[in-house]
């Protein structure tokens, strides 16, 4: 798996790219940016994804650290709507009580 992503440069850096801008949109954005602000921000998001990429080459497993990061929110995610609709049928089944 190592030496495909030595030889699919570019592909390695898109992924590397997408992963690290979803994870920022997930968990760090708090807002809407304006545009040269969200410009600003992911120029400095693509620089680190080169400079993770310089490490994926060198060995370590950015690419799969990324994906286990994004798997882990997708899981959060789920968590919390699994949550959000048990507490709806609750308070549905609540409110028909008390009518």
């Amino acid at each position: 798996m190592r030496e495909w992503f030595l030889e699919h440069f570019w592909i390695t850096y898109a992924i590397i790219f997408i992963l690290v801008s979803y994870v920022y949109n997930k968990v760090f954005r708090v807002g809407k940016l304006t545009i040269p602000k969200a410009i600003l921000v992911y120029v400095l998001i693509a620089m680190g994804s080169y400079m993770l990429m310089i490490f994926q080459a060198l060995g370590l497993p950015i690419v799969l650290s990324l994906a286990v990061a994004v798997f882990l929110m997708l899981i959060v995610r789920v968590r919390y709507f699994l949550e959000g609709r048990t507490k709806r049928k609750q308070d549905e089944q609540s409110a028909s009580e008390n009518r």
